[in-house]
């Protein structure tokens, strides 16, 4: 694999300095067929559409998970795999579907993805067992991997100028929020869940049929097989991660979860060396003494910790502890994924004035900083206690979903973008199985009710938030030095 300097090389610049380092070798292969331009807007508008039914799906579990398990006979000690399963599938799949895009076409990926998902969606609904359920939700994962990598390499194919990636990347990045908002809405006004992945599922169908017609091709061949070697050990160390974390609950001094933890370390080393051996990897661990790759990466990764990972389950607190109905949780939701849908929106115009590992730490801050003024509400029964830590958190969720994909894709060269988002949202979803499963055994193994777990669920998330920001800030120090 080509080597690279250790500046962060963005725009044309990058683009310039791949050509050049490969130029030789480029010499002595036949040049790739021609590929049809591409069209910007309408490759932005079916990227974007396609991210926001990938986390309409995503998000669709976190007000209908109470009639779900009961719909499927599921215990308590198995719900976060109700929810675990979609960011398990995506963070087992997203750096060899971001390999896979670059190298067999972007184009191609993220179709295959978005059909994929429709089928998937559909099986979901079908589920009769917690097992069943549970696997198609895997299944939608690794659809939604294909998708979620291969889309920030088509924007940045469509969108060759610094200026025009900035505003590609950020209404990618609020069709992010967007999705995340709008899944628990139509999940909550559907009469059954069953209903509401039908849905999900025809619309991921039909975003596949336009982009037939809309997208065009682009790659950056490298060469070699797919790194099918480092899938699977990447994929078993995290599932033997989430299943520890999830069996944890019931005790964390057990055998068997101990065995899990070790089983995740040794696997993570034996991808390491996978990766370092291998001639085509899914990730290029050189990248790793990057300041704006590790600070994209700490970013991903507390995302998932403290963010997704604690209001992936406060909806089911709202309704267990609060008595409100799917729809008053989807509304109540809405306040915090709508702001955070507007904020990345707007937030682009801030891009060339701060920097987005600023924007970063601003984003952890507020979000600690929401999650501090919930302290007290569940036990309190009012749900309009809520509100001052859901705008505060909203916004600095807004502000996380703009500034990580710009940051992916500025800190590799152009011609692997969809390897920099993929790597990326690969340690966002580990943060968010991480994260899912210990906010539901922090709340549920608590002696104090749900109200004292939610409290220490809540300043879990705070603590881990503050520390993301002063990580990305130590991280930006370093790049300037």
């Amino acid at each position: 694999m080509t080597r690279f300097n250790e500046r962060t090389l963005t725009g044309t610049e990058a683009a310039e300095a791949q050509e050049a380092a490969g130029g030789a070798a480029q010499a002595q292969q036949p040049a790739p067929p021609a590929e049809a331009p591409p069209h910007p807007r309408a490759t932005l508008a079916l990227t974007s559409a396609a991210t926001a039914v990938t986390l309409m799906t995503y998000t669709a579990p976190v007000v209908t998970l109470r009639d779900t398990a009961i719909a499927l006979h599921t215990p308590l000690s198995a719900q976060a795999w109700l929810i675990n399963g979609t960011p398990l599938g995506l963070a087992a799949l997203l750096l060899v579907a971001g390999s896979l895009a670059d190298d067999y076409g972007r184009r191609r990926i993220f179709l295959i993805g978005t059909l994929a998902l429709g089928i998937t969606t559909a099986l979901g609904a079908l589920a009769s067992s917690t097992l069943q359920f549970t696997l198609a939700r895997i299944a939608q994962g690794a659809a939604s991997a294909a998708i979620l990598a291969s889309s920030l390499g088509l924007l940045v194919h469509a969108f060759p100028t610094p200026r025009g990636r900035l505003h590609a990347t950020g209404v990618w990045g609020a069709f992010v929020s967007g999705g995340i908002a709008a899944g628990p809405l139509v999940a909550g006004a559907m009469p059954d869940w069953r209903v509401a992945y039908g849905v999900l599922g025809a619309a991921a169908v039909i975003v596949a049929a336009l982009g037939t017609r809309t997208l065009t091709e682009s790659r950056s061949p490298r060469g070699g097989r797919p790194d099918i070697l480092g899938a699977l050990t990447f994929g078993l160390a995290l599932v033997s991660l989430v299943a520890a974390l999830t069996l944890g609950r019931d005790g964390w001094l057990r055998a068997e979860v101990g065995l899990l933890f070790l089983a995740a370390v040794v696997l993570v080393a034996v991808f390491a060396l996978v990766e370092h051996r291998t001639a085509t990897p899914m990730i290029d661990l050189s990248l790793l003494r990057r300041p704006g790759f590790l600070a994209s990466s700490a970013g991903g990764l507390f995302t998932g910790l403290a963010v997704i990972g604690l209001f992936s389950f406060l909806p089911v607190l709202f309704q267990q502890a609060l008595g409100l109905s799917p729809m008053d949780t989807a509304w109540l939701f809405l306040l915090w994924s709508g702001l955070s849908f507007t904020v990345a929106l707007q937030a682009k115009r801030l891009a060339g004035r701060v920097p987005p590992r600023r924007q970063l730490a601003v984003g952890f801050a507020l979000h600690a900083a929401g999650v501090l003024t919930m302290l007290g509400a569940i036990d309190s029964g009012s749900w309009q206690r809520l509100l001052p830590g859901l705008v505060l958190g909203g916004i600095g969720s807004g502000l996380l979903n703009a500034a990580l994909p710009l940051l992916s894709v500025e800190s590799v060269p152009a011609a692997r973008a969809a390897m920099g988002s993929g790597a990326q949202q690969t340690f966002r979803y580990i943060g968010s199985c991480a994260g899912v499963a210990l906010t539901i055994a922090i709340v549920t193994s608590s002696g104090g009710g749900l109200g004292h777990g939610a409290n220490i669920a809540l300043l879990v998330s705070a603590g881990l938030a503050l520390s993301a920001a002063v990580a990305v800030l130590v991280l930006r120090e370093r790049g300037r030095a």
